[in-house]
């Protein structure tokens, strides 16, 4: 099994929505797209506070210093399999206000690029209705309610991971 730690960033803007984009899900094949926070797998050497704010510049153009990030509020893992192969993710996700955000993909590596197609800010409501595609991670709305009533954990939640377990 191929383990994974990944760093996200829910942004939150003065409206308290947060930023998604959608991207195919390519390890379920009868859903084809979800919607996901920014954010990307930890690097060697890297500290997971580092990696939401690289991955910030890379995928939305966004620089910011890894300390302006704080404390991971939330967490979610599980395993899936793609290609043959198991792999198993544990994702920490930091909460940032921004305001006036401008998304610059230039940044992003072809793979990203060509599993992107857009961006869309969200309120907690839109995020607790039915979606047509699913929401990455599940339980997000409860949070970004949460977190946009400056009510931060003092632990980080556990959300439920998004995918059938193997």
């Amino acid at each position: 099994m191929i383990a994974r730690e990944t760093a996200r960033v829910l942004l939150i803007d003065p409206a308290d929505r947060v930023l998604l984009y959608r991207g195919r899900l390519v390890q379920v094949d009868d859903q084809p797209y979800a919607w996901f926070t920014p954010g990307g797998g930890i690097d060697p050497g890297e500290s997971a506070r580092q990696a939401a704010a690289r991955e910030l510049r890379e995928e939305l153009g966004h620089a910011v210093a890894p300390e302006v990030l704080g404390p991971v509020v939330a967490t979610s893992e599980g395993g899936w399999r793609q290609g043959g192969r198991r792999f198993f993710s544990r994702d920490s996700y930091f909460m940032l206000r921004v305001a006036g955000l401008t998304v610059d993909t230039s940044g992003m590596d072809e793979e990203e690029r060509e599993t992107t197609d857009r961006f869309q800010w969200w309120t907690p409501a839109e995020l607790a209705g039915p979606a047509e595609e699913p929401v990455v991670p599940r339980e997000l709305g409860p949070l970004v309610a949460r977190l946009a009533a400056g009510d931060l954990p003092a632990s980080p939640v556990i959300l439920p991971w998004h995918l059938p377990e193997v």
